[in-house]
Formats: C-alpha cells, sequence, structure tokens
C-alpha cells in the first residue's frame, strides 16, 4: 500500500472516513478548555475516550504476564493502515484518537519502545513531515507516557488548538538559545532545544540525516547515550521527544503520571488529555507548569 508523494494527507482522509464506517476508528469526544501559564496558553481536552486507552494497555499487561503476545501492530488493522512509508514503517491511523488524523508510525518488525530513534525511525517522520506540516513526537518507555511495547513514533497535524499558535508553547521559543543545541529558558526541568534549517522538509532523507545526528547530541547534552548508527541502542533514561519542520525537543522523564494524569509528550508541547472535570480542577489549581515539572527530571539532577 505504498503511496505516491504528494498523496499522503488524501489517504489519511480517505482511510479516516473508512475506519470510521467500519467502527475500526473509535475517536472520543471532547470538550476543551485554555490554562494560561507562565507564558502559555495550555490547550486541554476533557473526555472518556482515553479510559478505553487505558483498559486496552491494562489488557496488553495481563497478557505479557501470562505470556500470550497483545500486540495491535503486528499486524495492523487493515481498516487502520494508511500506507506504506518505507521498507521498515508503516502508517496507520491511532485507534483511539482524541486529535483528528493522528498517525502512528510503526515498525513492520517487531522493535522495543525503549529503544532510540534510528535514521529509519527519521526518514520515515521527514516522508510525513514532507507531506504535511504537523508535530511528530515519540514517548521513549513507560515513564514517558508509552502505552505500547512495539516500537511506534507518532503525528498529529498543526494546529494543535483551533485557537492560537500552531503548538502552544511557541511564545516560550523566542527566547530559546540560538545556538546549534541550547534550552528555553521557560522550563524548569533538564531538557535540550534545537531549532532545524529553513526547507529541510524538501528533501526527506537529507533531512533525515541532519535530524538524526542532531537528535544523538541532544541526547548526549542531557546525559544520555547517543544512538549508534550501526545497530539499535536501548536508551538509558526515559525521554519524550518532540519535532516539528522547525525544532526538535528533547525532555528527560521521571514518571509518567502527575497525581492519576498520565502525561506523554504531547504535554511538553502544551497539549493535555484529560479523563474528568475533577482532573482538570486539580491542574489549573497547581498549574500546567508545574505538572510537567513534576513528571521530568530536575536541571540540577
Amino acid at each position: 500500500m505504498a503511496f505516491q508523494q504528494g498523496t499522503l494527507w488524501e489517504r489519511i482522509r480517505t482511510t479516516t472516513e473508512r475506519a470510521l464506517s467500519s467502527g475500526a476508528l473509535l475517536p472520543a469526544p471532547t470538550e476543551y478548555t485554555f490554562i494560561e501559564d507562565r507564558g502559555v496558553r495550555f490547550f486541554v481536552r476533557v473526555l472518556a475516550g482515553l479510559r478505553r486507552k487505558d483498559e486496552a494497555r491494562k489488557k496488553q499487561e495481563s497478557a505479557a504476564a501470562t505470556g500470550k503476545q497483545a500486540n495491535p501492530f503486528l499486524p495492523p488493522e487493515k481498516d487502520l493502515t494508511v500506507a506504506d512509508l518505507s521498507d521498515t514503517h508503516v502508517a496507520i491511523l491511532n485507534k483511539f484518537n482524541v486529535v483528528d488524523h493522528h498517525l502512528l508510525l510503526v515498525t513492520k518488525r517487531f522493535e522495543e519502545q525503549d529503544l532510540l530513534l534510528t535514521l529509519k525511525d527519521f526518514e520515515a517522520l521527514w516522508i510525513c513531515m514532507a507531506e504535511f506540516e504537523g508535530l511528530g513526537f515519540y514517548n521513549g518507555g513507560r515513564e514517558a507516557g508509552a502505552s505500547q511495547q512495539h516500537k511506534h513514533l507518532q503525528m498529529v497535524p498543526l494546529p494543535l488548538a483551533p485557537q492560537g499558535p500552531g503548538v502552544p508553547i511557541e511564545p516560550l521559543l523566542a527566547q530559546a538559545d540560538r545556538n546549534a543545541i541550547g534550552t528555553i529558558p521557560g522550563f524548569p526541568f533538564l531538557h535540550a532545544f534545537s531549532r532545524l534549517e529553513k526547507n529541510l522538509a524538501a528533501s526527506p532523507s537529507l533531512a533525515a540525516g541532519t535530524a538524526f545526528q542532531r537528535y544523538g547530541d541532544m541526547l548526549q547534552s542531557v546525559g544520555m547515550s547517543a544512538p549508534r548508527p550501526e545497530s539499535l541502542t536501548r536508551q538509558t533514561l526515559p525521554y519524550c521527544f518532540l519535532m516539528t519542520r522547525e525544532w526538535m525537543l528533547v525532555v528527560l522523564r521521571s514518571k509518567e503520571f502527575f497525581e492519576d494524569i498520565s502525561l506523554n509528550s504531547l504535554a511538553f508541547a502544551g497539549s493535555f488529555f484529560l479523563w474528568n472535570t475533577q482532573q482538570l480542577d486539580r491542574l489549573k489549581a497547581v498549574g500546567p507548569m508545574h505538572a510537567l515539572k513534576s513528571v521530568a527530571v530536575a536541571k540540577n539532577r
């Protein structure tokens, strides 16, 4: 199901329609609000659908405990499959989506989710980046919010919110270091930030090489081991990775949950997903930036 250049977005749209009709896609209805905190207008959705995703993960953990394989990506559901991206990756729709056209970039062969990204991973990501403007991200391990053991990157279209900048944290990026690898002054936790050269998406293969090298340098800047080009490398710490056409961000993680709220990479872009209004009230009380700080590694570790 390989696709021709320039057709991926249309494939995503038609696959979404098919999956909705068949019942393979299970979107969750949401209501949203904004929380202003430390220069960021955080976008917060409140929903019930994440419970289904949580229940699916618990079933997977239960199956793993009994020695049974539970992997929704081998093979992926036919009605959710969008296209072959490369000889190593396939694009499928996120079954339990709260963001429209949420794409998963899944390795065709099983790889663990706590392995560092490879050049092939970046090639698949940039193939998508060349097709439409989006936010790519990777939850490196369970503590970073990963809900499946099979390695998969993710990509959602921009803008993330119906109002404001494409990515809610963008107001903080203007103060970020201009060095090849720097930091964002408004982030009170250990991280690495890097701007990307303009028009990289015009050549996905070149972009992949550039981003892969930068990614390794960023990991080392926060005390992690860099990936080895010739072999798979297991991560030394859990982390979140985010990327647009213009920048990359790495955040080290200490745990998955703030109280009972699971946070993945999208939270560090300024987009939160909550189960109920009780969680919303608590998030408003402490502030989203405090929640992020509580699940990330401290700067002075």
